[in-house]
């Protein structure tokens, strides 16, 4: 096979029986490794500082990493150009084998020091399309194999509104956590809120809105998302 020694690399990185499209030229492949060698470097300055690493980080340009030191990752870490992800909060990120976060993309674990974020756990072989927006408030857990499209956003925290003599940023928050669990694939410009889980091997529809528990194997869509089909069903 043309390219059969990247192949074997990027196996060993975790992309399991993963071969590249023999249709890239050389001419551009050299162009694509020249790219990858830069990301790495830049991604060995960044393991210096992290909790811990067990393989190799690609890192994009003018990417801004806030609190290093609570970030850990498996055996392979894409992060993309414009990436913003702020680890602090009481458990940290914990990325798996194979995560790739591209461009544009934010995690962002706390939004002032009054009541820092939980924390979140993302598994192996895990996508993030550009333009993701996680927030991390909750308890955010992402099981493996999970697909996210473009623009898709996740909630992990919702504003108490119950009171209407007092203004809503005073009545605090609730955080529930959302969790999604393998296999799920998660549409362009989703929106899952605070307190969903999704079940594995889900799908949820480009641009639906999740505020209601998903079960295994179905199909959601709309604005509320509901179930339009089972997966297992023909």
């Amino acid at each position: 096979m043309k390219f059969s020694f990247l192949d074997k690399i990027i196996q060993k990185l975790g992309r399991d029986k993963y071969h590249i499209d023999e249709k890239i030229s050389f001419y551009n492949m050299t162009i694509i490794i020249f790219e990858k060698l830069f990301e790495v470097i830049r991604g060995c300055f960044l393991k210096l500082f992290m909790q811990k690493s067990k393989g190799i980080i690609f890192l994009g340009t003018r990417t801004k990493i806030k609190h290093t030191n609570l970030i850990s990752s498996g055996k392979s870490l894409y992060i993309g150009d414009n990436v913003y992800i702020n680890a602090l909060s009481k458990k940290g990120v914990q990325f798996g084998n194979n995560v790739s976060i591209h461009r544009n993309s934010i995690i962002d674990c706390t939004g002032g020091i009054r009541n820092i974020g939980e924390g979140i756990v993302i598994g192996n072989n895990v996508g993030f399309s550009p333009d993701c927006y996680i927030q991390v408030r909750g308890n955010v857990t992402i099981g493996n194999n999970v697909i996210f499209g473009p623009g898709v956003k996740i909630f992990s925290e919702s504003h108490n509104f119950f009171n209407a003599d007092k203004f809503i940023n005073e009545q605090g928050e609730t955080r529930k956590g959302v969790i999604i669990e393998n296999g799920v694939w998660i549409g362009a410009d989703a929106t899952i809120l605070d307190g969903v889980r999704i079940g594995e091997n889900s799908i949820v529809a480009a641009k639906s809105l999740v505020n209601k528990d998903v079960l295994a194997y179905s199909i959601v869509a709309g604005i509320p998302a509901k179930v339009i089909k089972n997966r297992t069903m023909k």
